[in-house]
């Protein structure tokens, strides 16, 4: 079984129905976002139109997911998008199918690059997702408080676990994103990370 959850079909026809621009002039992108924002909402680096963004197009990359059986049937794929750009993990039968869902998502208005780590090959274990989710949670703890960076907010940093593989991303410094890469390497069960940042010249 796909490891993406079904879509939510009234918040999806909600979100592609009504433009960005008309959510923000109702006030409306932290209620649309919901927990996802939630508490780090005075932290973000994202604007709130952003965040909106990232939402809408996860939720569009999932329903093409299951709008093509082929694809549906012959891949286990993740959707993440962090200010444009999304990251594909998981697994596919075939080189083609892999592919395939990249251009697809690709197309989707607003993505700005799509960085394509999906493997070829059997799908994980149910074992091997619950330990990948321990691997991300851990990780979320250890770069909380930043390590002695200041004004640094861990929230900041999207981390995404595929098979022992790290993948962050996030609007940081190049302090930070040395300092937050060096600490979730030294984790238990980390096989290699992946750093998707894009960087800025100071907090903000």
């Amino acid at each position: 079984m796909p490891s993406l959850p079904k879509p939510n079909w009234i918040v999806l026809i909600i979100l592609t129905a009504v433009p960005t621009a008309a959510l923000l002039q109702a006030c409306a992108p932290a209620a649309v976002v919901g927990t996802a924002y939630g508490a780090s909402v005075l932290h973000e680096r994202r604007s709130p139109g952003t965040v909106v963004d990232d939402e809408v197009i996860e939720l569009k990359a999932k329903h093409l997911f299951y709008q093509d059986p082929e694809i549906e049937q012959a891949s286990r794929i993740s959707v993440t998008s962090y200010n444009h750009a999304v990251l594909l993990t998981g697994q596919a039968d075939n080189a083609e199918v892999r592919q395939r869902f990249a251009e697809v998502v690709s197309g989707l208005p607003l993505v700005t690059k799509v960085y394509n780590e999906v493997e070829i090959g059997p799908r994980i274990s149910l074992a091997r997702e619950g330990q990948d989710a321990l691997i991300t949670s851990r990780a979320k703890i250890a770069i909380g408080g930043g390590q002695g960076i200041e004004d640094f907010d861990a929230t900041r940093v999207k981390i995404v676990t595929e098979d022992g593989v790290v993948y962050l991303m996030g609007l940081v410094t190049r302090q930070e994103a040395e300092t937050t890469t060096d600490i979730v390497r030294r984790l238990p069960g980390v096989k290699r990370v992946v750093k998707l940042f894009e960087y800025i010249d100071g907090p903000r």
